[in-house]
């Protein structure tokens, strides 16, 4: 067995566990398959995706349109092939945001505590009394409906769930032996934080932000089905799913074909953070 795939004391290494856990396994294909077809859709597509063309709508799949046309002749399969890079964006930008801000605010309440933990913490509770989808609608009220809206609504949401998530994995690093050897060390807070807390609280953040990326998704798409979010002709996966709901009799699958590609993106990569969960923790890990 080589090197990478043992650890120094004899245990499995992680990507020897990892082939072995189911979840992380097909979670980690599914999220492989997300990101492989934006990636595909930046350099081609069957049809450009806003091409209309009446006399060719509502057709059934063949072998010029792989899953048949829309309402509006445009070709489905190019919609969801580019409506994919909406998700992958929405889900980097909002999760960068919140994990950006987030852990920033996080490490500082738990590094000075006191009135500045209880300020951060606070202002957390507030932010949560507006979710991604009431903050969209603030937004677009007041600068129009749009991408840039959902993104920015969703990375404000994320905030507090990496602020309240690393202040409590912090506050436990904080109480070990080796972060008060350093603190009379003469090590200052931030120091001590990038030294020796995030590394050790990073796993826990890189669950979360997988989770939080899934959850990115399925906001976009909902704001999208709303009209809050991507505006045409740019695809959308939720966008297509409004769409569809007026032809529900006519073309049915109009529906299916943006709703399992919603449902299988979120759940490969709910499927990888729970994979990761498990494969990141020390306690599970010893047993796999």
């Amino acid at each position: 067995m080589s090197a990478a795939a043992t650890t120094a004391s004899g245990a499995p290494g992680f990507w020897s566990r990892a082939r072995r856990h189911k979840s992380f396994v097909l979670g980690g294909l599914l999220s492989a398959v997300l990101v492989a077809v934006a990636l595909l859709s930046l350099v081609w597509s069957p049809y450009p995706p806003g091409d209309i063309d009446i006399p060719n709508k509502l057709q059934p799949p063949s072998a010029a349109h792989w899953l048949g046309t829309d309402s509006l002749g445009r070709d489905t399969a190019s919609q969801l092939l580019v409506g994919s890079q909406n998700s992958i964006v929405v889900g980097v930008v909002a999760v960068g945001i919140g994990l950006s801000i987030g852990v920033a605010l996080g490490c500082l309440a738990s590094a000075r505590r006191g009135w500045v933990e209880e300020l951060v913490m606070r202002a957390s509770d507030f932010t949560f009394a507006f979710p991604a989808l009431l903050s969209a609608i603030m937004l677009t009220a007041i600068y129009g409906p749009g991408l840039l809206m959902s993104i920015v609504a969703i990375g404000i949401f994320n905030i507090p769930v990496f602020a309240r998530i690393t202040r409590g994995a912090a506050n436990a690093v904080w109480a070990r032996d080796y972060v008060l050897a350093a603190r009379a060390a003469g090590k200052g807070a931030w120091r001590i934080s990038f030294d020796h807390v995030l590394p050790n609280i990073a796993s826990v953040l890189i669950v979360q932000a997988t989770v939080s990326f899934a959850t990115a998704i399925l906001a976009e798409a909902a704001l999208s089905y709303l009209g809050l979010g991507t505006q045409p002709p740019q695809p959308s996966w939720g966008r297509m799913l409004n769409e569809a709901q007026t032809m529900m009799f006519q073309a049915p699958m109009l529906a299916v074909y943006p709703g399992v590609a919603i449902a299988l993106s979120v759940l490969g990569l709910n499927l990888m953070g729970d994979g990761l969960r498990d494969l990141l923790d020390p306690k599970l890990a010893r047993k796999r």
